[in-house]
């Protein structure tokens, strides 16, 4: 009973210390902090820029520019804009890219449009919630299987207790990306086994070890936070990338949304069946469209293969081997699981 008594009285002083040991200012920072989750693309201005100018790249016509000044709230002046200021630029509605709209007044070469998407970076700045499809699921390095307080919803400033998984190493300072995994997914065709799905829930720090567990303060909550929940080594990831041209002629396919929605639109985040191993790389832009087949003559056993209909356009945010994690850009129709996407190309 003495024993049992030291040991409960141990972990209640450890609970104590680690609670006064986090720095009070660093609450205060959080809380004046303001995070600005942007997301958009931008462009970097060079000297001789103005946004009647831009407005001509980047729309074909120079008349958008009270756009560009209307996306860009920083801009006092829109007659005064420095080299060096980033500008969020107007995207006019419709998969079309930049320099490529429907009514341009005259078309761009290839080489002027691949010229203009060189000077375009695409800021995504969440990137660290975004999840992925891998066909090996991530080692554990631990597992959450308590919380302070009995607490049902966990969120950020909450400790909670973890039990290290066999070998692996936690120490206080770590910090660890809290994650679980869902349902193996498979193709919808064809059956064949895509990967498993890695949900992201939060970040936590590890304060205390103990030869038993070690325990936790969770310091950023995406999603709710469970107990049973699985971490992984947190790893930093850029925000911030350039526009890149897609592989020519690849095709594949939207997998599912990070949510499972079964329809869904403009800045969804959402998993595609290809990846690296396919020149697939963050800041390529590739088209959502579906194409049917369809009999037209009745007493023809032949389908025709109709027109090609654009339904959006999506980002490449996170790769891995064989999958991609994506962001849908823009979206003219709902959107759907196993809609097809491909390369920018021409429509017949």
């Amino acid at each position: 009973m003495k024993h049992r008594q030291k040991s409960n009285l141990t972990i209640t002083l450890f609970l104590f210390i680690s609670l006064i040991a986090i720095p009070l200012s660093v609450a205060a920072a959080e809380g004046e902090k303001t995070v600005e989750y942007e997301t958009g693309f931008y462009y970097t201005v060079q000297k001789g820029d103005t946004l009647w100018d831009l407005s001509q790249k980047f729309s074909d016509t120079p008349w958008q520019w009270p756009e560009l000044w209307k996306e860009n709230k920083d801009i006092a002046n829109p007659h005064r804009i420095y080299p060096g200021e980033r500008i969020r630029l107007y995207r006019r509605r419709g998969a079309q890219g930049y320099g490529e709209g429907e009514d341009a007044d005259q078309q761009k070469s290839s080489e002027d449009t691949l010229r203009l998407t060189r000077m375009i970076d695409f800021q995504y700045a969440a990137i660290e919630r975004v999840g992925f499809i891998r066909k090996k699921p991530v080692v554990s390095q631990g597992t959450i299987f308590k919380v302070e307080g009995q607490m049902t919803l966990i969120s950020t400033g909450d400790l909670v207790y973890i039990r290290p998984a066999k070998d692996a190493t936690l120490n206080p300072g770590d910090t660890f990306t809290i994650y679980r995994t869902l349902n193996p997914i498979q193709d919808r065709k064809t059956n064949k086994y895509i990967g498993i799905q890695h949900y992201l829930a939060g970040v936590v720090e590890i304060t205390i070890k103990r030869p038993e567990f070690v325990l936790g303060r969770i310091v950023a909550a995406y999603r709710p936070i469970k107990v049973g929940d699985l971490l992984m080594p947190y790893q930093d990831r850029l925000p911030r990338f350039k526009v890149h041209e897609s592989p020519e002629g690849l095709r594949g396919q939207i997998i599912v949304s990070e949510e499972h929605s079964s329809m869904f639109g403009e800045s969804t985040i959402a998993f595609i069946d290809k990846g690296e191993q396919e020149g697939v790389m963050p800041g390529q832009l590739y088209w959502i469209y579906k194409q049917e087949q369809y009999r037209i003559n009745p007493d023809d056993s032949a389908d025709v293969t109709l027109t090609p209909v654009i339904l959006g356009e999506l980002m490449v945010i996170h790769t891995e081997a064989t999958t991609a994690t994506v962001m849908i850009t823009d979206s003219r129709l709902p959107i759907h699981a196993g809609a097809q996407i491909a390369s920018p190309f021409k429509l017949d």
